[in-house]
């Protein structure tokens, strides 16, 4: 049995140590935010946060994550108000989305430990892949969350999802139709 904490809470994983955490985090813990992209670390889509650390959570075993600390991307902000998450969508730095938890753990991993990291810094600790072309922008994404968290400033320009729709309506007037045309005899 492995015992660890996952997003504050103890749990206990009844399950082989040498399972790796990916599939500990989805198959018995139903966290599905951490993809499964390559299982040889290159792509970063499973991506946790270990003990304040970016760790790709396919390379590593429930044995070796015995007594961690474990983050996923489900209890980074229950109300997706961190910063990084509000500039991911400000910067539209998201295409599909399967890669978008493992850019957002490595990057709240590194803004936890440097606010200040540059475009050298930010590469050189999130190698993770895009496949739909997104890097640029959520490299922009990441050093616009590490402004807000300096200047503890909130991201507020756009509304947290799971706002209700009645909320986010907006009350357009209709739009009356154009008379016709007269028509002319010939």
């Amino acid at each position: 049995m492995t015992r660890l904490t996952v997003n504050d809470r103890p749990v206990h994983f009844l399950m082989d140590g040498d399972t790796p955490l990916l599939w500990a985090l989805r198959d018995a813990a139903n966290l599905t935010g951490a993809k499964y992209g390559c299982g040889n670390g290159d792509c970063g889509a499973c991506t946790v946060i270990i003990d304040g650390e970016g760790i790709r959570s396919c390379l590593v075993t429930l044995a070796e994550v015995e007594g961690r600390y474990v983050t996923t991307i489900e209890a980074l902000s229950g109300d997706r108000s961190h910063p990084l998450q509000q500039a991911m969508v400000a910067e539209g730095a998201i295409q599909c989305g399967f890669c978008t938890p493992g850019f957002v753990m490595a990057g709240a991993a590194l803004l936890a430990k440097n606010p200040r990291a540059n475009r050298d810094e930010i590469a050189a600790a999130i190698p993770n892949l895009c496949p739909c072309g997104a890097g640029p922008r959520i490299v922009r994404a990441i050093e616009r969350a590490g402004r807000a968290i300096r200047s503890r400033e909130r991201l507020d320009s756009l509304p947290v999802p799971g706002l209700d729709p009645a909320q986010a309506a907006l009350d357009v007037p209709a739009l009356e139709a154009e008379p016709e045309p007269a028509k002319t005899e010939d």
